[in-house]
């Protein structure tokens, strides 16, 4: 398995945001899901190696995230919720910036490629404050996949994206997702249904479901994955 926790906990003074929760991930697509404060980003911020956890421990790729930090971050790639780019760069240049940073052995050949891949094409000579939102998670998506990690954290990757430009993305996160362990969160329902093949549910840092998503769906007949996620964290 790509990555495995077993009692993983975070405490921030008297708030136990993640409460010992264990799951292993492997390839393809794994849905996180929960309700806003309910772990899921403290979560993987400490797969990451953002924040250190409290208790528990966790590895990717074989890597423990405490004793092997650098093994575990050239093994993944995070696209955090806030998505923080330098803004006064162009896309080729900060596309740059972050090849040089992995030492990438043919960074030109492998930007082209991920420009094509996440569709920057029309916008790669442009800085990237003159970008909209949705280009902007392109971006980050593009940074993220660029060393070709085995391990992909998605954070709200759609967000900003319209109708036309989920569907690349989404095919994009399908296609990572044949070969990579891509941990995707969001709070659209549909973007999950399109994309994932197993869900996991956190509610107040800990794990109410942790499915294939047909099977999930099969447990809880005639409900929507909407229904199901309400009425587990309600």
């Amino acid at each position: 398995m790509s990555i495995v926790a077993e009692g993983l906990t975070k405490v921030y003074g008297q708030q136990r945001a993640v409460n010992g929760i264990s799951f292993k991930a492997g390839q393809g697509v794994l849905g996180f899901l929960g309700p806003n404060g309910a772990g899921k980003s403290t979560t993987m911020k400490m797969l990451t190696g953002f924040l250190p956890q409290t208790a528990g421990k966790a590895s990717v790729c074989g890597f423990d995230i405490v004793t092997q930090p650098l093994q575990v971050k050239a093994n993944i790639g995070y696209l955090p919720e806030s998505n923080p780019l330098y803004t006064d760069m162009y896309v080729k240049e900060a596309l740059q910036f972050i090849a040089g940073i992995h030492q990438l052995p043919n960074p030109a050949q492998r930007i082209a490629e991920v420009i094509e891949q996440t569709g920057l094409g029309p916008e790669q000579h442009k800085k990237l404050h003159q970008l909209s939102k949705g280009y902007k998670q392109r971006v980050g998506l593009a940074q993220a996949i660029l060393h070709n990690p085995e391990v992909l954290i998605l954070d709200e990757p759609t967000s900003g994206l319209d109708p036309n430009q989920l569907i690349g993305i989404r095919q994009l996160i399908r296609d990572l997702g044949k070969t990579k362990t891509v941990i995707l969160s969001t709070h659209i329902m549909q973007e999950v249904e399109a994309t994932c093949s197993r869900v996991i549910i956190i509610h107040r840092g800990n794990i109410v479901a942790d499915n294939e998503l047909d099977a999930l769906k099969a447990a809880h007949t005639g409900k929507s994955l909407e229904d199901i996620f309400i009425h587990l964290t309600n």
